[in-house]
């Protein structure tokens, strides 16, 4: 995520939660509210990469999640680590499996095809742009639905890996996640008092050994 100079951060402060950790790579649950990577300005260094090098200075960025997304964040512990890694990104080999609450009442599973582009004038914002956007596909399924609410407990799984993919493409469908400031335009609906995605499950076979794993973290909402 881009910050502009106004933004005002304050993440978080409870220790790193380790979800898997071995020789070569380490999983964690990145808390809503920190950034998965350092930012630009001095007041944005604070993140979970930054915390991951105090204890591994070797470690090394195997992919991202918006600051206001919580869940799963892979790192590797050395260089070979995250070539081979960065291998199974590529090849599509990393399963990534999401929990959202979003506006509405979604249909019971389907799909959103359309292609996403940045949205210059509005950084860090992306929009869907037929003629110019990358191909970005989500496949999705209803696990809830709050009458009361009117909102949707979903699934969510994305099969290519564009900025906010899951954020537009929500709401291009009319289901925008709750808590979303920038893509809910009432984005204080509900009683979330931050965005509700988060990472809980990631498959994929282990980038040295080959071993299969699937590492899940609770979705705290």
């Amino acid at each position: 995520m881009a910050l502009n100079d106004h933004f005002i951060y304050s993440p978080p402060q409870q220790p790193l939660s380790k979800i898997y950790e071995d020789e070569d790579i380490i999983i964690i649950d990145k808390p809503a509210g920190l950034l998965s990577v350092m930012g630009r300005l001095p007041e944005h260094q604070d993140s979970a990469y930054l915390r991951i090098l105090a204890e591994y200075p070797a470690a090394k960025v195997t992919h991202r999640l918006d600051m206001a997304t919580s869940g799963l964040l892979m790192f590797a512990k050395h260089r070979t680590a995250e070539v081979a890694i960065s291998k199974l990104f590529q090849a599509r080999q990393i399963e990534k499996q999401y929990i959202a609450w979003v506006q509405g009442q979604i249909a019971a599973q389907g799909q959103v095809d359309v292609p996403l582009l940045t949205d210059w004038d509005n950084r860090p914002k992306q929009r869907v742009d037929f003629a110019l956007g990358k191909h970005a596909l989500t496949l999705f399924r209803l696990q809830h639905y709050d009458a009361v609410a009117d909102i949707s407990r979903v699934q969510l799984t994305p099969m290519t890996g564009r900025s906010h993919q899951l954020r537009v493409h929500m709401q291009y469908i009319g289901h925008p996640i709750m808590g979303d400031k920038l893509y809910h335009p009432n984005a204080k609906a509900g009683h979330f008092t931050r965005m509700a995605l988060h990472a809980y499950q990631l498959t994929f076979s282990h980038p040295i050994t080959g071993q299969a794993l699937q590492v899940e973290a609770q979705t705290p909402f």
